[in-house]
């Protein structure tokens, strides 16, 4: 088995296709209710699709890995894309920065390197 694709929420569709453009992700279905873009780098895609509303705070997090993370921020916020957390390293090994996305869906940027599937604590089979 392997993802093909997390599908957020979005309140304003076209509002949502012209953040992830800006955040360099590559539009492959438009539609006014739903689009599907895909990943700079590798084969991923996600999308977002229509609602009329969302909740207050959802505890969903969508996680793009970026080599480049620092860099990665450094052009988006020069793009004006406002993080709500800066890049950091955090105890899990991880480095990671935040951003919410038009609808307020977190957006976790991060680069994790061999620890993301090979963590000091992973659980052998």
């Amino acid at each position: 088995m392997n993802l093909n694709q997390v599908t957020p929420p979005a309140v304003n569709v076209a509002e949502s296709v012209d953040f992830y453009k800006r955040m360099g992700f590559e539009l492959i279905v438009d539609a006014p209710h739903y689009a599907r873009f895909k990943c700079p780098n590798g084969s991923a895609s996600f999308s977002v699709h229509q609602v009329g509303g969302v909740s207050e705070s959802s505890d969903v997090v969508v996680y793009f890995e970026d080599e480049s993370l620092d860099q990665t921020v450094k052009h988006l916020q020069a793009h004006g894309i406002e993080f709500f957390q800066e890049p950091r390293d955090e105890p899990w090994l991880w480095r990671e920065a935040r951003v919410k996305d038009p609808a307020g869906n977190v957006i976790c940027l991060y680069w994790a390197g061999s620890n993301r599937l090979n963590p000091p604590w992973r659980v052998e089979a």
